[in-house]
């Protein structure tokens, strides 16, 4: 599956993108402000990444391609899995991104995100949406406000690339509530 934004592609990551994802996810800022992603980040990680995106359960996982230019780098990774954590609502469907340090300030975590949650709700019809940022992390915490999420608490969550819990505060969105944010801003664009 492709999805196209006015600056995005998002398409599901292929072998030949290991090398793009270890060179964004070899820094250290941009691993730690993740759970799940080991530091050091090589090649062999990001193979393995990869390979798991492609025997998952259909869990609907995207890199990032700029096409402001005239190519299109992959800018990061975004997409939808299952919730292995009992502090971010084990099971539920829950939303990770993360974007390489060259394209920060951009946008595009957020121009992305409405991407995915668009099929999330529309498509794949889901309830609700949960998600999660390091408290240390107010950039993504942002991302999440413009988009509609609401706090649902905090808690301890593993950063693989800190290796120890760090405080994470998470997030909900329903169907609902993501119905009536796009609502209010196709009017705030229309007025």
């Amino acid at each position: 599956m492709f999805i196209r934004t006015y600056r995005l592609l998002l398409r599901p990551p292929w072998p030949e993108d290991a090398a793009a994802i270890t060179a964004c996810l070899a820094d250290g800022v941009v691993a730690r402000n993740t759970a799940q992603v080991p530091h050091p980040y090589g090649l062999e990680d990001a193979k393995a990444f990869i390979d798991r995106c492609e025997a998952a359960e259909p869990q609907p996982t995207f890199v990032i391609l700029g096409r402001e230019g005239d190519d299109a780098p992959l800018a990061g990774c975004i997409g939808l899995f299952r919730s292995p954590e009992a502090g971010a609502e084990a099971g539920a469907w829950e939303l990770g991104y993360w974007i390489g340090k060259d394209w920060w300030g951009r946008g595009y975590a957020t121009e992305a995100a409405k991407a995915v949650l668009e099929l999330a709700f529309l498509g794949l019809r889901l309830p609700r949406v949960v998600a999660g940022h390091f408290i240390d992390n107010p950039a993504s915490g942002r991302v999440l406000e413009k988009l509609g999420f609401t706090e649902t608490g905090i808690s301890k969550r593993h950063c693989l690339a800190r290796n120890c819990d760090v405080d994470c505060r998470n997030v909900a969105l329903t169907r609902e509530a993501w119905l009536a944010h796009r609502a209010g801003q196709v009017e705030m664009h229309a007025a």
